[in-house]
């Protein structure tokens, strides 16, 4: 037989490979689909590439490539036998196999056993070969199938390479064990149960026990309880009490002595009664007073706890996996997915995409786009529980519709890739990672339907000079509102102010504060303040021929929609800054409406009367590390004051940007200067030394000659130049920049998403280039339908517009202190219902809490 199958494999030796240092083998997923080892066809892994199929698939792999060797991974999952001994170590046929394969399910309970099933598979006769069969096959093939069966898993080794600090999964953590010994912990009032000590608390997650630390990093008071406590049992993990918020807690590992994360904490920390959810840290972070409060605010509001929510299967209703605070990449796809061009573009579209996908389809963000979108809206995924199983769970009053979701990994490691936030374990800010996700679709889009085109909008800037009532207009493009939270405009304000006074009162005799009072805010406001006009410092007025720093010179009225969009979304800015140190979450409610009419936001361009701003060039400005010696010693140095820079600077911003915030905001303070800070922070130049502007008189043109361009529609010449040192055209280069309000990262995608506009541009003199196209979008208004304009020029923005009544139709709410941690959920409505899509739980919503989201989607109505 040995002879046989020697001779079986010759033909396929040359493709054969063994597992080298670098190599990624994917032996837990499909690259197309979210099957698995434990999926009913199990996971069909190349012996060549290492890349895993699903049965669906892998045909397809084998006619693309020619790779006919295949190791195929089954996982038989089933319950224990009554009277198995709970929390016994899972049973495994073969010792070798699997050794690091990530499970799709939570085996910790004890309540489960699993055998594992491998062998190779010739195609295409799928002639079969169970493994082991060391002696019977050659040495390179035995050596290829145990470096595959031992390879650890790809998303470990790049979430190492990527963020070499990250705090890592302990390894006792999926198989910890603990004790059913009826131990139950108060939400307050702890000690430690050796000594009187109440700070510095762990407790250890295998027993219960509550225990003082010394060991740790702050160095706080105790007298090493916890620690002897392990050197006694050998319980490895231990987490610190004080720490235990709904946005996680500190755990850390005797045994591996060090910090560590725990994926399963909120079911280790619910075996001993300590629900996370109810949980929060005092005001000032810290718990000297060993005391944690239930959370009574928007946590159960947001999530509808205490409410018996019924979950719903099939299409369009699958949950996705929360990898370590990723709940902020679920919630956005969920969306996404739920809008029909995306559906159109992707899922429409599958088998092309994966039809003509590279040969490594895990690294083409087109094919993992449909592939997730594929998972979430095919139902394979979202099945409900066979009547068999619900009758057992009855019996065993343990009635919970378990929803397992599925596994965003192979998704989140591409759209990621290189990004220094996004590719780590930390929460992110869903708003950013939509835009940096639009970013991909653009660039990936080329030659077929974009589908962020139904976000797309352009914004119409009008700016005035107070002095000679001579106005500009101007363009840029935009994917949503960003509005603000005037909470001057509280219809509770009365209210507001008594608790106000109350707290502090509370604060200054050192009593509890009284019961928060969230502030009321009417949608009408917010959208009065976003589009309210404002002051332009430092703005050069043409008109004028001069720059004036004095405030009021210039109004500038932003926000004005040249087009009505598609889909229409907008974030509420409930950052506030508290105490000029740290940012703070707003807590407010907004009566978001469920129809909205935004025909009013139109905008109406150059009116009867108004009078147009010259276009002329203005005076040149020197680099202050260019000027001569002798101007600079004739200058005074900027007044700048010191302490608001240092205050910025502990925030984490760059010393040079906040010294120019400081100085460009005139001295007034740090909170202004951290506005600025916001609405610069994507410039070229944001942590560039600060340049104070001069100007040479004797070069300044007659105010009485136009010139050649126009002032504000000419990117920065540092910008062209950097494009156009990585080969692009000039007036390539030029138009993307106009069409990206003069980003640079944007305008590259541009370059790419756009390639058609280079044998045009390059037809056109430099002249053309710099002059204003003021028709591109003069017929963007008389569309009634929502398509792009046929007229529009090729080197405009891709626009649609139509009717402005629109209809909400998901949001996104977010729970905690701050965007970059805590908890986002969303809300969905779908056939006429709302749905709550919490991870990987989805469910029908009983009262979705409109009044209290962060970012709002709107779908045109398609009766208008």
């Amino acid at each position: 037989m040995a002879t046989d199958l020697g001779e079986l494999l010759v033909p396929y030796m040359p493709t054969i490979r063994v597992p080298r240092t670098g190599d990624r083998v994917f032996k837990s997923e499909c690259a197309f689909s979210y099957d698995s080892p434990e999926s009913e066809g199990g996971l069909y892994v190349c012996l060549n590439s290492f890349l895993g199929f699903g049965r669906e698939h892998v045909e397809r792999h084998y006619r693309k490539t020619g790779q006919s060797v295949y190791m195929h991974l089954k996982r038989h999952v089933k319950e224990k036998a009554t009277g198995a001994a709970g929390g016994a170590i899972p049973r495994r046929r073969n010792g070798k196999v699997f050794l690091d394969l990530e499970l799709n399910r939570d085996f910790n309970g004890g309540d489960y056993e699993y055998e594992d099933e491998a062998k190779l598979v010739i195609f295409p006769d799928h002639f079969e070969i169970p493994l082991p069969n060391i002696e019977e096959l050659p040495a390179l093939v035995t050596i290829a199938c145990d470096a595959i069966l031992n390879a650890p898993s790809p998303y470990k080794k790049q979430e190492s390479d990527s963020w070499e600090e990250e705090i890592q999964v302990s390894k006792h953590a999926r198989s910890l064990t603990q004790q059913e010994n009826g131990v139950r912990i108060p939400p307050s009032g702890w000690k430690c149960a050796k000594c009187e000590m109440r700070e510095n608390l762990w407790l250890n997650l295998t027993d219960g026990s509550v225990l003082c630390g010394k060991w740790f990093f702050d160095g706080s008071g105790g007298n090493g309880h916890a620690l002897e406590h392990y050197k006694k049992t050998n319980f490895p993990l231990a987490v610190k009490l004080d720490t235990v918020t709904p946005d996680g807690a500190d755990v850390y590992s005797f045994d591996e002595e060090e910090a560590v994360l725990d994926p399963h904490i909120s079911e280790h920390l619910l075996h001993f009664g300590i629900d996370m959810l109810q949980m929060q840290r005092t005001e000032n972070g810290h718990h000297t007073d060993n005391h944690v409060q239930p959370r009574v605010s928007d946590w159960e509001v947001i999530q509808e706890a205490g409410l018996k929510l019924k979950p719903v299967y099939g299409s369009g209703y699958t949950g996705i996996k929360n990898l370590a605070n990723s709940c902020y990449l679920s919630t956005t796809m969920q969306v996404l997915f739920s809008i029909p061009e995306f559906q159109r573009a992707y899922v429409g579209n599958l088998q092309r995409i994966f039809d003509y996908s590279p040969l490594d389809p895990t690294q083409d963000f087109n094919t993992q786009m449909a592939k997730l979108g594929h998972g979430l809206l095919s139902g394979q995924y979202s099945k409900p529980p066979m009547k068999s199983e619900l009758i057992e769970q009855v019996m065993k009053e343990d009635y919970k519709q378990q929803q397992r979701g599925i596994s965003p990994k192979m998704f989140k490691a591409l759209v990621s890739k290189g990004h220094p936030e996004f590719s780590s374990n930390r929460q992110q800010d869903a708003h950013e990672f939509l835009l940096h996700l639009i970013n991909l679709v653009e660039r990936n889009s080329s030659g077929s339907e974009n589908p962020s085109d139904v976000f797309r909008f352009l914004v119409e800037e009008r700016v005035q000079c107070c002095q000679t009532q001579k106005v500009r207009y101007t363009q840029r493009v935009d994917y949503l509102m960003q509005l603000p939270v005037p909470l001057e405009a509280a219809s509770n304000r009365e209210e507001l102010i008594a608790y106000e006074s109350k707290r502090k009162e509370a604060e200054e005799n050192m009593r509890p504060p009284p019961e928060p009072v969230r502030a009321r805010i009417p949608f009408t406001a917010c959208l009065q303040a976003f589009t309210e006009p404002e002051n332009v410092p430092d703005f050069w007025s043409s008109a004028l021929f001069w720059f004036e720093t004095f405030e009021g010179l210039e109004t500038h009225s932003p926000n004005i929609l040249k087009n009505i969009m598609d889909t229409f979304l907008f974030v509420i800015y409930k950052i506030a800054f508290k105490n000029l140190f740290f940012l703070c979450a707003t807590d407010v409610s907004i009566d978001v409406p469920d129809f909205l009419d935004l025909n009013r936001l139109r905008a109406t361009g150059l009116q009867a009367g108004e009078e147009e701003l010259p276009d002329l060039t203005p005076p040149i400005v020197i680099p202050e590390d260019t000027r001569d010696s002798t101007t600079n010693n004739s200058l005074e140095s900027p007044e700048i004051d010191e302490s608001s820079v240092m205050q910025l600077a502990e925030m984490g911003f760059p010393l040079e940007a906040c010294r120019k915030a400081v100085y460009y905001t005139g001295n007034m303070g740090a909170e202004m200067a951290f506005n600025w800070i916001i609405a610069h922070m994507e410039e070229p130049d944001f942590a560039e030394p600060l340049a104070v502007p001069t100007y040479m008189e004797p070069d300044l043109p007659s105010p009485s000659l136009p010139t050649t361009s126009a002032l504000d529609n000419q990117p920065p010449e540092e910008s062209i130049s950097i494009l156009t040192s990585m080969g692009f055209p000039r007036h390539h280069t030029i138009q993307a920049l106009k069409a990206t309000n003069n980003n640079l990262e944007r305008a590259l995608d541009w370059i790419f998403t756009h390639p058609d506009c280079e044998e045009e541009s390059e037809a056109m003199s430099d002249t053309a280039d710099t002059e204003p196209n003021d028709n591109s979008f003069s017929n963007g208004n008389a569309h009634s339908d929502s398509s792009l304009s046929p007229d529009q020029d090729l080197s405009s923005p891709r626009v649609r517009d139509g009717p402005g009544r629109y209809e909400l139709f998901a949001f996104i709410s977010h729970m905690g202190a701050s965007t970059m941690s805590g908890h986002y959920v969303c809300h969905i409505k779908k056939e006429g219902r709302w749905l709550i899509y919490n991870d990987h739980k989805v469910c029908l919503s009983e009262r979705p809490p409109k009044d209290l989201g962060y970012m709002y989607f709107y779908r045109r109505l398609s009766s208008c």
